[in-house]
């Protein structure tokens, strides 16, 4: 069988979520922040790059630790690197920008942005100073917080922000001094500061810096580049929160951003790269929300923190995003599928799926690990940020280097999309549990009855072979669980 890609496209093992794909001459470099699995924060291991070929993505080089947080002199306050970016100086030179944070996000948002540089895109990186203004004072206007850079045609744009909510209460949060002196300490500035950032020119929202040739002192002083107050504008529905990205395609700037709503990668569009963008709607959804109309109430995985962007690659369109697993926001892994641009220059939205990046679905034939499930869903999955759940409900997890969705629970969907199907009659599932009840198995997300298997209980993981009948042609497999008691699944193997 030809070689496969699935989602997530990196080995199980690996969390590079907030992913920013740039293609240098004919290699697509992934970058970003660097999670451990099973984590109790963000962003505990240091950089890594993963590398592919424009003419195969399905086949991705790891390339090594390409920065240490060590490097970085806020690394004893702040020991964690969050969502970086990088940029191709007009020197040759790569220039990477990155944001310090301490514990679960603590100090994030006090700044500055930290830049180092390498000859090569894959690193070692070498830390050479702050983003600062000409006078040596360190840029800490506006929220210093996932940046995001370009070169524009030899202009070195540099984007970043965050998004609170003071604006539409202003009346409100003008009497609540605790808050004001939460916010005062959050962005390391004083209160009489705060308070005059909420009267005008809100610390709020994204903004826009040119650098100077040396990549590090501004050229021009940051500004909003959408509006930070959204109510009566295209942003109202979506406002911006976090996740900063810039791209330029057919001569307009594409601005894509994680929404208050914080599961989801929007975009706007504009003529100009630091005004007029106008909302443009979302390109993918962690928890397929939005995708034909589907709602909160009926998200398809766990939901949480989305960062990413789109990158055209060897004349196709990319959107990179990721997921959650470990029922946190702590352990996330890249994703990524495929997005068609249409003649106007806008995108809809696209599903999340387990073939992503194989330029077609997988084959029905041998074993696949579970966790390339796509969907995954006790019928009220919840929204996390910035936390780890205890309740119990389905979730990708491991035990040392076994890796299986956990806490499988009544009325729990499977789903992996998409397979094509070639006469399949037999399906083995590997699972363990002490659960008791059926499982079921479908093509049809409505349709749970097409067959219907036995669980019993087991406390090693164990394989159950049976028939199936599933019609042939490129389909999705949804495994529904009718149980009493937990249950997890290691795997699943089509047979000839």
């Amino acid at each position: 069988m030809k070689k496969q890609v699935f989602n997530p496209f990196l080995p199980l093992n690996e969390f590079v979520p907030d992913g920013e794909p740039h293609v240098f001459d004919d290699r697509v470099y992934l970058y970003g922040s660097h999670d451990e699995e099973g984590a109790d924060t963000f962003c505990k291991r240091d950089y890594v790059v993963y590398s592919a070929s424009i003419y195969d993505l399905k086949t991705w080089k790891y390339e090594g630790i390409s920065y240490e947080a060590k490097n970085d002199p806020n690394y004893k306050e702040r020991p964690y690197m969050y969502a970086p970016d990088c940029v191709k100086g007009n020197d040759n030179k790569y220039y990477l920008y990155y944001a310090m944070s301490g514990y679960r996000g603590v100090g994030g948002y006090f700044g500055p942005i930290s830049v180092a540089v390498s000859d090569k895109p894959t690193g070692p990186f070498k830390f050479i100073g702050f983003v600062k203004y000409k006078d040596g004072s360190l840029m800490l206007d506006y929220v210093p917080f996932d940046p995001a850079v370009m070169n524009d045609n030899g202009v070195i744009r540099l984007y970043y922000g965050t998004q609170y909510d003071y604006e539409e209460n202003l009346e409100e949060f003008l009497k609540n001094d605790e808050l004001i002196t939460l916010e005062a300490n959050m962005f390391g500035k004083t209160k009489d500061e705060i308070i005059e950032y909420a009267k005008g020119d809100s610390v709020n929202g994204a903004v826009m810096a040119i650098l100077d040739n040396d990549m590090t002192t501004v050229k021009e002083a940051p500004h909003h580049i959408i509006p930070y107050n959204t109510k009566g504008t295209s942003f109202e529905a979506h406002p911006f929160f976090e996740a900063s990205s810039i791209r330029k395609f057919n001569n307009k700037y594409y601005f894509i951003y994680s929404s208050k709503q914080n599961h989801e990668l929007c975009y706007a569009i504009s003529d100009y790269p630091d005004k007029g963008f106008k909302f443009m709607g979302t390109l993918v959804s962690n928890g397929d929300i939005g995708y034909n109309g589907r709602d909160e109430n009926n998200r398809l995985n766990m939901t949480g923190t989305t960062h990413g962007s789109i990158e055209y690659i060897n004349g196709c369109y990319y959107v990179f995003y990721h997921r959650l697993t470990h029922k946190s926001d702590y352990s996330r892994q890249a994703c990524a599928e495929p997005i068609y641009m249409n003649s106007d220059g806008t995108f809809n939205q696209v599903e999340i799926t387990s073939c992503g990046l194989n330029n077609g679905p997988l084959k029905a034939l041998g074993k696949y690990s579970a966790c390339i499930a796509c969907n995954i869903t006790n019928g009220s999955m919840p929204h996390g940020s910035n936390k780890i759940f205890n309740e119990h409900f389905p979730n990708v997890n491991n035990e040392k280097d076994i890796r299986f969705i956990s806490e499988i629970t009544n009325n729990t969907l499977i789903g992996f999309k998409y397979f094509e199907f070639r006469n399949n009659k037999k399906l083995k599932l590997t699972y363990r549990g002490l659960a008791h009840g059926y499982v079921s198995i479908s093509n049809d997300f409505d349709n749970k009855e097409l067959k219907k298997v036995q669980i019993n209980p087991v406390s090693d993981f164990t394989t159950i072979e049976f028939d199936i009948e599933l019609m042939d042609g490129i389909r999705p497999l949804y495994l529904y669980f009718e149980i009493d008691g937990l249950l997890d699944l290691l795997d699943i193997t089509f047979l000839k």
